[in-house]
């Protein structure tokens, strides 16, 4: 059995399979083991430290693009839970991410604003003085 799925996280855009397997998690054809910074690499990981176990008997090929490391670590996280669920259809794996953070099986939709003219940033406007 192979499950399809994807994770957005601002322009960061994941798509994962899920299938039987031995365990083994890629990111980009690369061993999450050799994804750095560590930090996005343990965001990555959240899905298996919540719930044990789950990782035993299924591989995990993620292709990630677009954004940058954070966007990227947070994408692939909600694609590979909503992999894992979707996989072992499973209510309560759903229910203990939901409980966890609800960003793992749900896309942050927010993005950033573009900018406008009149200002350094899409909010800020130059200052002025009269004297």
């Amino acid at each position: 059995m192979v499950t399809n799925t994807s994770g957005k996280k601002k322009t960061a855009i994941a798509r994962a399979t899920v299938s039987d397997g031995e365990g083994r998690v890629r990111i980009n054809s690369q061993p999450v083991e050799l994804v750095e910074p560590e930090i996005s690499r343990l965001k990555m990981l959240e899905p298996f430290r919540i719930v044990e176990d789950v990782r035993e008997g299924v591989d995990i090929d993620v292709n990630v693009q677009g954004g940058g490391y954070n966007g990227q670590a947070d994408a692939v996280r909600t694609a590979i839970a909503r992999g894992l669920v979707e996989f072992n259809n499973d209510a309560e794996l759903r229910d203990a991410y939901m409980e966890f953070d609800r960003s793992l099986l749900v896309n942050d939709v927010r993005q950033s604003e573009p900018k406008k003219w009149g200002g350094p940033g899409a909010r800020a406007r130059y200052q002025k003085s009269y004297r």
